[in-house]
């Protein structure tokens, strides 16, 4: 697999995490939660040289892309991108054509994913560590704050049925890739809009459930559950007056569905790769 495809599609998509109006989601349009549009911008294109280094680990790709990251903008913009990124990038090096299949790719990143070790875990556990987002990694088992005894597979599958990421290395990316291939729209703000609320109405977002609990995550699912469905039958439009009203009320709430934006940006970044979605950029 060409490497600068994977590298401008992985960046495309995270610029359309930013370009695209996501309610409570950070945006050039509505800054938010003590964070901007050009942080998350500077984040991608500095952890894109840590997950695109060839021959590199998993884990030393999420490492070096978070600890670029903490380097370049101060905060964590990114983590959840990294940790679902990396395991798509290793696999696109397995793959010897051009043309990039989604099945195949997902079988690759399968591969992938039952190979992680021990030594992967370590240095996703210190990633996570120094990208320090309140409340990941906390667990009755294989938390972050003592040193794993098991491989990164493993210890994901333990957080799988309370984090969203977690559940991806658990299921071998079912929920990412069945998303890229849904996506039944060419225009790239349309999807990465139709991706985000797909997640979020689908199950409570793990960042939402960290930050305010079970009974919030759920109220906002509901809530996205409406508007997707609105959305839906008023032709998709991107830019709508109740999407802009509700991402109005989630930010003075301080309520960020983080998590559903993170496997927006995976699912985007396997759509462009697969001509799902064309990038116009």
């Amino acid at each position: 697999m060409q490497a600068p495809d994977a590298r401008r599609a992985f960046l495309r998509a995270c610029c359309l995490d930013v370009e695209t109006k996501k309610p409570g989601n950070v945006s050039v349009a509505s800054a938010g939660h003590g964070m901007s549009a050009a942080q998350f911008i500077a984040s991608a294109e500095t952890a894109a040289a840590g997950l695109f280094t060839p021959r590199a680990s998993v884990g030393a790709r999420i490492l070096d892309a978070v600890r670029r990251t903490s380097d370049a903008v101060g905060c964590n913009t990114n983590l959840g991108i990294v940790l679902l990124a990396a395991p798509l990038c290793v696999a696109l090096e397995t793959l010897a054509t051009d043309a990039t299949h989604a099945k195949h790719w997902h079988a690759a990143t399968q591969s992938v994913l039952a190979s992680l070790d021990i030594d992967d875990a370590r240095l996703a556990y210190r990633a996570i560590a120094l990208a320090n987002p309140g409340g990941l990694g906390d667990a009755p088992e294989q938390s972050v704050h003592a040193p794993p005894t098991v491989g990164l597979r493993a210890a994901m599958t333990l957080a799988a049925d309370r984090d969203s990421i977690a559940r991806q290395y658990a299921n071998g990316f079912a929920d990412v890739f069945e998303a890229a291939q849904a996506l039944s729209v060419a225009d790239e703000q349309t999807a990465m809009l139709d991706a985000f609320l797909a997640f979020l109405s689908r199950w409570p977002d793990s960042h939402i459930v960290r930050k305010h609990g079970a009974a919030m995550a759920q109220s906002v699912t509901r809530d996205a559950a409406a508007h997707r469905a609105r959305w839906l039958a008023n032709g998709r439009r991107a830019d709508t007056a109740e999407l802009d009203a509700w991402d109005a009320h989630l930010k003075m709430r301080g309520i960020n569905p983080g998590t559903s934006a993170d496997l927006a940006v995976a699912t985007l970044f396997v759509a462009l790769m697969t001509s799902r979605v064309h990038d116009d950029a």
